[in-house]
């Protein structure tokens, strides 16, 4: 079990129920465990790493880049990752805005903690990092996630044929976004 006295006080955002931590390399156990646990939740859509090297290698990524933000949420009760969420692609200038790349883990899923993990996300974006716009891109048979950006208050925006290479095919995928106006506090 993680160490609540540690986690918390490294939190980015305190929900209710969640918090917001940064990923940290001494996770990869933790972290590789459930998504091997959550396979068959994930797949076709997602790959997240289910080896402590693949994780090492993305956690380095995400830690190294100014264009994108790595937030694991976590569980209030016990400090266990619930899931993570990623803004990627951030960019600057006109847009400010960055591409939202996310997934449960299956002792979480179903449970509300995602939803209230991306709401912090979203603060996080539109407040400290300074951005106006998040977008996300669903295959459309992906019920849960497209639920999970409707309760956020996203709106669809367009679908694209063959989107994104997932999986070894390019994959159709619905683009939805938000922007800090959309929030009623603001993020």
């Amino acid at each position: 079990m993680p160490d609540m006295s540690t986690t918390v006080t490294s939190a980015l955002a305190l929900g209710e129920r969640t918090f917001l931590r940064p990923y940290r390399h001494e996770d990869a156990d933790e972290f590789t465990a459930a998504a091997r646990a959550s396979r068959e939740l994930h797949r076709p859509w997602l790959f997240p790493p289910e080896q402590p090297a693949a994780y090492s290698a993305y956690v380095g990524r995400l830690l190294a880049g100014a264009d994108r933000a790595g937030f694991l949420v976590c569980a209030r009760h016990d400090g266990r990752i619930a899931g993570f969420i990623n803004i990627n692609n951030i960019v600057q200038g006109a847009l400010r805005g960055g591409a939202l790349g996310y997934g449960a883990f299956a002792h979480a899923a179903g449970r509300g903690l995602m939803g209230e993990g991306l709401r912090l996300v979203m603060g996080q974006a539109f407040g400290p990092l300074g951005l106006h716009r998040l977008e996300a891109a669903v295959q459309p048979a992906n019920a849960a996630s497209l639920a999970l950006l409707r309760r956020a208050g996203f709106r669809r925006e367009g679908f694209s044929p063959d989107y994104l290479f997932i999986d070894g095919a390019w994959r159709d995928h619905e683009r939805w976004a938000i922007t800090a106006e959309m929030v009623p506090d603001g993020g």
